[in-house]
């Protein structure tokens, strides 16, 4: 199914919501074709080929009657003028010969102008194949005429209802799931064979036919305090909602659609499906996601706990190089305990960066060195990192941060800087830039050996990240390190 928006946007005589409208009708009218098995075509004005089709449905009860996709090309001259009349008449017409469209195939097409506000703003063609001789079964007759009530609603401005679910959820029943057709007083009149299991998979073990949905519905739950306030409203088809009811370990979908003329509702459509295997996957996912959670959790907490450890070791230590030596370990375990803090705050695979090197960044530049004024400003933005990046992106800064207060600024008042840009390579790549600058000292005229720090990072910065890295002079005295890295998850 496709369907082409420009000629709609194009169409100065629509009103406001006219577009939105038949957009809901493409988007639900897969039902209609189930019900009449039938293929459905949408046509529309156009000032060059007389209509233009912008969608075409096919029906999965029966087999389709175009192989080839016709969207977006004009009408047939054998089927316009029914459609012409369709539209000046809003009222539903149905061809006198039976070989339109396609003369070795016998088939009945039908028009049926979709009217809303009392004016036409398309017309729906139902082609329904007639090379079957067999007599037609109940469910078929039945199916037919639903199909047929809720295209004569589409010719009222009844159907389809903005008030009609257009949730996320998923499990939304279909045709072929289960349906029920409803009285006016949710008398239920005929239930499909699919739609009598699914009420026997909750309990019901008499027959549907002939009984109230809602009595049957409320004799089969045992929690009523679990139950959906819009069930009422929903097993006596009063209004066009979904709901869900469970019983016996069993969860049944229910969709509600009323059957409406000119003057009244005469009955309803309720579309039913078992989604119980559905519900239990969804349930182990979140499971599976809240243990995830706790696993981080407690891997931050046990950081922590090492962290305290390599602080109180610290303390009984004589040797200043055995001191600084600890301290740097145990600032590095509450980096990756801070990175397992923010994982575990939430579900998504992705981690919001800017929020936790706000925090990361100021703590570095005060724990690097306690007793000198350092100022830290950040600009630009991460955004949304994948978490196989977070752990050694954050090792990362710190230990740019910790080189940058020690080394650049050595123990006099400065300012480190912080800067994020992400771009667009020409291949496609995402692309992150890091630069980490300070006004201190500037590099040094004899490089030195790289102390355990650096080697960290290039390190990670290599093997982890996959990236570059560069120091040059910042003008106006100190120095830049800048990282570039393409943001490719490397976690598979």
């Amino acid at each position: 199914m496709a369907i082409f928006t420009d000629p709609i946007k194009n169409n100065a005589n629509l009103g406001p919501g006219d577009a939105e409208w038949l957009h809901l009708l493409v988007g639900d009218w897969q039902l209609v074709a189930d019900l009449a098995f039938a293929d459905l075509a949408l046509w529309f004005p156009d000032p060059e080929k007389e209509y233009v089709a912008l969608a075409h449905v096919r029906p999965s009860t029966s087999h389709t009657l175009f192989h080839s996709d016709f969207v977006g090309e004009g009408i047939r001259s054998d089927l316009g003028p029914l459609v012409t009349k369709a539209w000046k008449s809003q009222v539903i017409e149905r061809s006198s010969e039976t070989n339109i469209w396609n003369v070795d195939m016998a088939m009945r097409v039908e028009a049926i102008p979709m009217v809303r506000n009392g004016r036409t703003l398309a017309v729906v063609t139902s082609h329904m194949d007639l090379s079957s001789s067999r007599m037609p079964s109940r469910l078929e007759l039945t199916y037919r005429q639903c199909a047929y009530d809720l295209l004569r609603m589409g010719t009222l401005g009844l159907w389809p209802d903005f008030a009609s679910p257009t949730g996320s959820r998923r499990g939304a029943p279909r045709v072929g799931d289960g349906l029920l057709r409803l009285d006016v007083d949710g008398i239920v009149q005929y239930a499909s064979p699919n739609g009598v299991s699914a009420f026997r998979r909750l309990g019901d073990v008499e027959s549907l036919e002939g009984r109230s949905l809602a009595e049957v519905t409320t004799g089969l739950l045992q929690d009523r305090r679990m139950v959906d306030e819009s069930l009422p409203l929903v097993v006596t088809g009063r209004m066009p909602w979904r709901t869900e009811i469970e019983s016996r370990g069993v969860s049944l979908s229910l969709r509600a659609i009323p059957l409406r003329d000119a003057t009244e509702r005469f009955g309803s459509l309720v579309l039913c499906r078992d989604v119980s295997e559905l519900r239990r996957r969804e349930k182990e996912l979140v499971t599976k996601d809240a243990t995830i959670r706790e696993i981080h959790h407690r891997v931050k907490n046990n950081l922590q706990t090492v962290a305290a450890l390599l602080r109180m070791q610290s303390r009984r230590m004589t040797s200043d190089e055995g001191k600084q030596g600890l301290e740097q370990a145990m600032r590095r375990v509450s980096t990756i305990a801070l990175v397992h803090e923010t994982l575990s705050q939430g579900l998504a695979q992705n981690v919001d960066f800017d929020e936790l090197i706000d925090r990361q960044f100021r703590l570095s530049a005060e724990v690097a060195s306690p007793s000198q004024r350092v100022h830290t400003e950040r600009t630009g933005v991460f955004g949304k990192l994948p978490s196989d990046f977070a752990t050694p992106l954050a090792l990362v800064i710190n230990e740019l941060v910790t080189n940058a207060v020690e080394h650049g600024l050595q123990d006099r008042e400065g300012t480190v800087w912080l800067n994020a840009d992400r771009s667009v390579s020409g291949a496609g790549e995402e692309i992150l830039k890091v630069s980490i600058s300070d006004d201190g000292v500037g590099l040094p005229e004899v490089p030195h050996a790289e102390g355990l720090g650096l080697q960290i990072v290039r390190t990670l910065v290599t093997s982890e990240l996959g990236g570059t890295l560069a120091w040059s002079a910042r003008p106006g005295g100190g120095t830049t390190v800048e990282l570039e890295m393409a943001l490719v998850s490397r976690g598979a």
